[in-house]
């Protein structure tokens, strides 16, 4: 029993010898085939090294640098082998490809080469989708276009396509989910994109109250309003339908709260507007001015200087 044992222990040692003496030639190796673009090769050999890297308790600086090496050019190979089947349009591969590269990032703590191959996966994603929402495929569209979004939502020409595919989808609640995220991302880097998603929020909105308005609906334009992540838009949405409704007393009492939450001149001085609108209907004539005084942007401003006009009494 005592000699099987001293065989095993024997065999062990062999084992870790060999990772210690061979971690670099082997690395070495890997690089010369990654240098042929024999990436695959390289891939293999640099996952031995890291494997092997496991079984040296304290190893030389030579082998940390080859275990180190062989991580960063394993995502290195992935990489590489992305971009060459996106150059030959096997876009299927190309994102097997940089997930592999992302998800090797992610797992040995490199955040930029994981942000950048996750920004290559929406980028294959964004070209994948085109054909379909160019052929108003908005289904198709969808299915592609959400998995880009997952894999990088600050591609925001795609977050783009996706939401005016949802929303000519019918599904508003979830384009304007994703409109109000590109909403919420750096005004400075993101300003162009921030003021198209805000446009669309607006356009697609009045559309969706509209259609309610025509069916008298006002109660739906309110769970409407409920469910968005919006909530300066959802406030307004809200007081224009107890206008409908003619509830000018509950437009008054959510004002407060409604003026608080715009983020904009026009923003407030709609809501301000929709107030005067609510105390003239209430002939609070007094309060109905000072509320018209405070629409200084926007469509409306014309319409409340005709409103203060009209209400203030004659000298």
């Amino acid at each position: 029993m005592k000699k099987i044992i001293m065989t095993v222990v024997a065999l062990l040692g062999a084992t870790s010898l060999y990772a210690q003496t061979d971690v670099v030639a082997t690395f070495q190796q890997g690089l010369a085939n990654a240098k042929a673009n024999n990436f695959t090769e390289a891939i293999a050999q640099f996952e031995e090294v890291i494997e092997a890297g496991y079984d040296i308790d304290e190893p030389d600086a030579n082998q940390q640098k080859a275990i180190a090496g062989s991580k960063k050019f394993m995502v290195t190979c992935y990489n590489k082998m992305g971009v060459a089947a996106v150059n030959a349009k096997s876009y299927d591969q190309a994102i097997e490809h940089f997930t592999n590269a992302a998800n090797y990032a992610e797992l040995y703590e490199d955040v930029a080469a994981m942000n950048k191959n996750k920004s290559l996966i929406g980028q294959v994603y964004q070209v994948q989708g085109a054909d379909a929402f160019n052929s108003e495929d908005y289904a198709t569209a969808i299915a592609v276009f959400s998995k880009g979004y997952e894999a990088d939502p600050r591609n925001t020409d795609m977050a783009l396509n996706l939401a005016e595919s949802y929303f000519r989808s019918d599904m508003y609640q979830d384009g304007m989910r994703i409109c109000t995220a590109i909403t919420g991302l750096n005004a400075d880097k993101y300003a162009e994109a921030i003021a198209e998603a805000q446009s669309k929020m607006d356009m697609y909105t009045n559309n969706e109250v509209a259609k309610l308005q025509m069916a008298n609906d006002y109660d739906g334009i309110i769970a409407m309003a409920e469910q968005l992540d919006d909530v300066a838009m959802a406030q307004k949405i809200t007081m224009q339908a107890y206008y409908g409704k003619k509830n000018y007393a509950k437009m008054v009492e959510l004002s407060e709260a409604a003026i608080a939450a715009q983020t904009t001149d026009e923003g407030r001085s709609d809501v301000y507007y929709l107030l005067g609108v609510a105390y003239n209907e209430m002939e609070q004539f007094d309060n109905a001015i000072a509320a018209m005084k405070n629409v200084t942007a926007g469509a409306n401003v014309a319409n409340a200087q005709a409103v203060i006009a009209a209400l203030t009494p004659a000298e």
